[in-house]
């Protein structure tokens, strides 16, 4: 849980601003914009799933690459999803992703986060944002590291490493198995059941 709010935490800024930033600045910024937050919401502090959600939908998603993101953890499979498919693929895993991390942003407590110096040329559309995050009560740091694209709308994650473990790779072999046994179809229909049972226990139904 606390790996997951590194994912969220330095996430968050206009998109505005952001087409504007350079990847390091944008994620310090975003950063900077998220503590804040935190440190005022008691809503999320406590644990308010649903607001969380909401924000991070808002405010985080417009961020990343959920196309990419669900073609690397699809990996070869990828090519025998319709275009439609894909499309909902992408919907699916982008709701599965942030129903999972919604309750990371509660679990804030003053983590310190150094940044490495940025090493690209001007010229690079693919970028490494790296830093390290030192937990509460925690004398060893944890790296996170951003794997970012420039597109026309600015910077985008499609990718978080933590502590040189991929993210959205943890999902390839149980995707692989999915369509092996069920095709696509199958896939999609498992992602799609796993979050309507993630609204009905949010929603207190049985």
């Amino acid at each position: 849980m606390k790996i997951s709010f590194c994912l969220l935490f330095a996430l968050l800024v206009p998109v505005a601003q952001a087409q504007q930033l350079a990847p390091d600045v944008l994620v310090k910024s975003i950063t900077e914009e998220v503590v804040a937050i935190l440190k005022k919401d008691k809503d999320i502090q406590a644990g308010d799933s649903k607001k969380a959600a909401d924000l991070i939908e808002t405010k985080i998603v417009p961020h990343f690459d959920f196309i990419r993101m669900t073609r690397i953890a699809m990996a070869r499979n990828w090519r025998l999803a319709s275009p439609e498919q894909q499309k909902v693929l992408a919907s699916e895993f982008k709701t599965l992703l942030v129903r999972t991390y919604s309750t990371a942003l509660s679990n804030y407590r003053d983590q310190q986060i150094d940044y490495k110096p940025l090493r690209a040329k001007p010229e690079d559309a693919e970028v490494t944002v790296k830093s390290d995050v030192k937990q509460s009560g925690s004398s060893q740091p944890v790296s996170i590291d951003y794997e970012m694209e420039k597109t026309p709308n600015g910077w985008k994650v499609y990718d978080v490493k933590v502590g040189g473990v991929s993210l959205v790779t943890t999902y390839r072999d149980t995707f692989a198995s999915e369509v092996r046994d069920n095709g696509v179809d199958g896939l999609i229909k498992s992602l799609s059941t796993k979050n309507r049972q993630g609204d009905r226990t949010k929603s207190g139904k049985t």
